[in-house]
């Protein structure tokens, strides 16, 4: 029904040869003139563990599996029964091929939006340069501070395809939602990624139909594509579907969609990329992903039947995604591509504190927890957190025992209250509501008129504003406010950590986010190869399973 952009990677990618800088092949171990994708080259065959694990290594190159007509072992190599061939392998091929063609990318690789900048334009921009992939986290800033995110990626990156912009759910605020989603469609961001979604918005809606055409044959051709990233079957079926007709009818109604946008939504899913999003930082359902991808794959194959349409619906990975097994273990799961997130937060391009990054440089698989969410509060929502070194999560979680316990500040025993300004807060609530009043008064004034109508609403807006700023003092490093850094973390934290030990990425500095992106994919490519060749019935040994970063241009 609507055909995907002309983007076309080349079969073998041109950079990628055996011998290059982005392999692992050692100089002068492939022939003169080497091609990537030639036949096997002719190596005496090995059955050592050292030979074997040579072979995954060099990926970009094919391997002849062969059999000792003496012992009958398997092995690799040249000369000997020859039982099959394991092909050269890419980093560019891992997940599914029409992602690169549909958004401009060289690799099926995307650096998640976290929230309040924390993916900065510079880390967007470093990936869409780097033939990758990244969303500025516009989620939780004021529509201003996006505004000013988006005119420098435009200006920076011109009519590139490969970046976005986050539209994150704003229930308690759908204004300031609606607000990003103008700014986004008016400043032509080529993707929006949803994020928090538990239903479709007029909002998220209108990024998805604003500007559809048909062309001459009639299929459908988007201006803006959209992501959407969920862990319920049912909120990723809403966009696996077409929007819903009293959502489009209510949209050309209030002239936000012509007629004609309208007709062609009804025939295309609201978003054609799906992140199935596991156990990861921020907002979670803490699904596992080997539990939660399977079960979106099927369903996509289910919609896509019931619809008919013609272009694959992509469903990608994220949550947990720290180590190269774990970006491999995806892509066999049938990720399309992968998104990280928890990781980023160390590259030098992330808009956190140092002081915060070092807390996440020492974080380990059971050093998170999780916390009330600031912006979806009042519904019980949950984000997950760093725990080690930091008492944001038992505060937060204090918090929410208290807003459900009374039914007002008022209301709070004598103790309780003294208790929960001088280990909490930090500040009187008099005072707190001093600021609480000044910020709301210039973002949204319904909000005091709600509060002194309803005092347990009121009790809810001051607790969200330690919520809120508990992020802020993380980014900002303020050391007078360590022990409340909000800082959003998965275990995938603790598996990064580990891995990277002892190398260039265990920092501190000097871990751009490339680095650690290729770096993933590089080591996902060997993981994949191994486990090709042990399907194959090769003896892998344990240290074929093993890749240690390294810097890779």
């Amino acid at each position: 029904m609507y055909p995907p952009t002309t983007t076309v990677l080349p079969t073998a990618p041109v950079d990628a040869r055996p011998g290059s800088a982005l392999g692992d092949v050692p100089p002068g171990s492939a022939p003169a003139g080497a091609a990537p994708g030639s036949g096997p080259v002719d190596l005496p065959a090995g059955f050592a563990p050292a030979d074997i694990t040579a072979a995954v290594r060099s990926v970009r190159r094919p391997v002849r599996v062969v059999r000792d007509p003496d012992s009958g072992r398997l092995g690799v190599g040249g000369p000997g029964e020859a039982v099959g061939t394991v092909p050269p392998l890419y980093p560019e091929w891992l997940g599914d091929r029409s992602f690169a063609e549909t958004h401009g990318t060289r690799f099926a690789y995307v650096a998640g939006e976290m929230a309040n900048g924390i993916a900065t334009t510079r880390l967007v921009t470093a990936m869409a340069r780097a033939d990758l992939l990244g969303f500025f986290g516009a989620g939780g800033l004021a529509p201003e501070r996006v505004e000013a995110a988006v005119d420098d990626l435009v200006t920076t990156l011109g009519d590139r395809p490969n970046w976005g912009v986050n539209l994150i759910h704003s229930p308690n605020e759908p204004a300031v939602e609606n607000r990003v989603a103008d700014l986004l469609l008016r400043r032509g961001v080529p993707i929006v990624s949803a994020s928090a979604f538990m239903d479709l918005t007029p909002a998220v809606v209108r990024c998805s139909a604003t500007g559809l055409r048909a062309d001459h044959t009639g299929r459908v051709v988007r201006r803006t594509r959209v992501f959407a990233k969920v862990s319920r079957p049912e909120v990723a079926a809403k966009f696996m579907s077409p929007a819903p007709a009293d959502l489009l009818d209510h949209l050309v109604g209030a002239g936000q969609l012509t007629p004609d946008e309208a007709r062609l939504a009804a025939r295309v899913p609201v978003a054609e990329d799906i992140t199935a999003e596991g156990d990861s930082g921020g907002h979670t359902d803490h699904r596992p992903l080997v539990s939660l991808l399977p079960v979106l794959l099927a369903l996509r194959d289910e919609i896509t039947a019931r619809y008919g349409y013609d272009r694959p619906v992509r469903v990608g990975a994220a949550g947990g995604l720290g180590t190269p097994a774990s970006v491999a273990a995806a892509h066999a799961l049938g990720a399309a591509y992968v998104v990280t997130g928890t990781v980023n937060q160390i590259a030098d391009e992330a808009g956190i504190s140092e002081d915060a990054k070092e807390l996440l440089a020492g974080a380990d698989l059971a050093d998170v927890s999780t916390a009330p969410a600031a912006d979806m509060f009042e519904l019980g929502a949950k984000v997950q957190v760093l725990r080690r070194r930091t008492m944001f999560a038992n505060r937060g979680s204090r918090l929410y025992e208290i807003y459900r316990t009374y039914p007002s500040l008022d209301a709070l025993p004598a103790e309780e209250r003294e208790r929960l300004e001088r280990q909490v807060l930090g500040a009187s609530l008099d005072d707190v509501w001093s600021e609480v009043l000044r910020f709301w008064q210039r973002r949204d004034p319904a909000e005091i008129a709600r509060a002194e109508r309803d005092p347990k609403h009121r009790m809810a807006l001051v607790f969200r504003w330690y919520l809120g700023l508990s992020s802020r003092w993380a980014i900002d490093g303020d050391p007078a406010r360590r022990a409340d850094y909000q800082i959003w973390c998965g275990p995938a934290m603790g598996a990064f950590n580990r891995w990277t030990a002892g190398s260039f990425l265990a920092g501190p500095g000097g871990r751009p986010a490339v680095q650690i992106a290729r770096n993933l994919l590089e080591g996902a490519a060997v993981f994949t190869r191994a486990h090709q060749l042990r399907t194959h019935g090769v003896p892998v040994p344990p240290e074929a399973f093993v890749f240690a970063p390294r810097p890779l241009s």
